[in-house]
């Protein structure tokens, strides 16, 4: 779940980012995107594990957050990368 809300996470990322975005905008842009969706999956996820151990509930903090931020970027990249490969020459 957190892997497919990276991959939408990096989709969205690389559509709103320009080449005349100012690069502290577009890193603040994306950290807002990163943390907005990281806090829907650790919602979805809570709201899955309602009957599981107190031991496994503080993994679900942390569990899943290097494919999440690994998708985010690659997928954000690529998305980038096709939009505006032929725009900034």
């Amino acid at each position: 779940m957190r892997a497919i809300l990276g991959l939408i996470a990096g989709i969205i990322s690389g559509f709103i980012i320009t080449p005349k975005t100012d690069q502290s905008t577009a890193v603040g842009t994306i950290l807002l995107i990163a943390i907005i969706f990281y806090i829907i999956s650790y919602t979805l996820a809570k709201r899955i594990a309602k009957d599981t151990p107190k031991t496994q509930k503080r993994k679900l903090a942390t569990n899943g957050i290097f494919p999440f931020i690994f998708l985010l970027m690659m997928f954000m990249i690529v998305v980038y990368t096709g939009l505006w490969q032929f725009m900034a020459r």
